[in-house]
């Protein structure tokens, strides 16, 4: 029970370290500790391994953000961002849903907003990694299907190689996708080298990969690549630059706009 409070208490830490950071140029250890009642030991242990992740920059004496680099927040704080956006994702998203379909939900707050639309259809096979998923499926009329894998407190989802012998033995018709960032160039990224590796097994897994991605997440990078341009099918957003349009629409990817 303590270390699992621990474990909490770091993520909520690492949260208010970023806060403070986007607020300020440079924080020093000396002054993040003052802010968060922590030793400077502490502190210099949390930036060390977020600079490890890529979430920060580590210089003498303190840290900053990355440059062009989004970072991660809670799944709670995450939740309560554009939930406008959100919801007209969802609702084209479900759309491209057919009673009976096996559907992928990646975790993620507009997949989330996705799985609250499933009751309106019928028969499906879900397989999921997203704990707060399944938790509000489990009583549905739906087939649910748990990947497995390690518990990532951040985004309450379950990652990394040990999904791989449950993803390995599936097909999906429909996989949705969340992400952290999305560009041309470098494709969808993610902050953690565990989830990024369970949700390019799930691509390769899928006939269609649906990808839920608001404007906010547009031309914008994070710490892992988790999928090239070429793996997606569908992009599914609420708003999009003709620029970019153009450029994905040359990519054979169907461009889908929620109202």
């Amino acid at each position: 029970m303590a270390q699992h409070q621990h474990r909490i208490m770091t993520f909520e830490r690492e949260q208010r370290i970023m806060q403070m950071l986007r607020e300020n140029e440079f924080m020093t250890v000396a002054g993040l500790s003052k802010e968060l009642g922590m030793s400077e030991a502490t502190i210099r242990r949390d930036l060390m391994s977020m600079a490890e992740r890529g979430m920060l920059e580590r210089f003498h004496g303190g840290a900053a953000l990355r440059t062009g680099v989004v970072s991660e927040l809670l799944y709670t704080d995450k939740e309560g961002l554009c939930r406008a956006a959100k919801s007209s994702i969802a609702a084209a998203a479900l759309e491209l849903i057919e009673d009976n379909d096996i559907i992928y939900l990646d975790g993620g707050s507009t997949v989330m907003a996705l799985a609250r639309l499933l009751e309106k259809r019928r028969g499906l096979t879900i397989v999921t990694n997203s704990l707060m998923a399944a938790s509000l499926l489990m009583e549905s009329q739906h087939r649910l299907i748990l990947t497995g894998g390690e518990f990532r407190p951040i985004s309450r989802t379950l990652v990394g190689p040990l999904s791989a012998p449950i993803l390995e033995g599936l097909s999906v018709d429909k996989a949705f996708m969340g992400t952290m960032g999305f560009t041309v160039g470098e494709g969808m990224s993610t902050s953690d080298a565990g989830e990024a590796f369970t949700k390019t097994q799930v691509m390769k897994r899928a006939r269609e990969v649906i990808l839920l991605c608001d404007r906010t997440k547009m031309g914008k990078t994070s710490f892992v690549r988790c999928g090239e341009v070429s793996d997606i099918d569908v992009l599914v957003t609420d708003s999009l630059n003709e620029e970019l349009f153009n450029a994905l629409t040359e990519a054979n990817i169907r461009i889908v706009c929620g109202k």
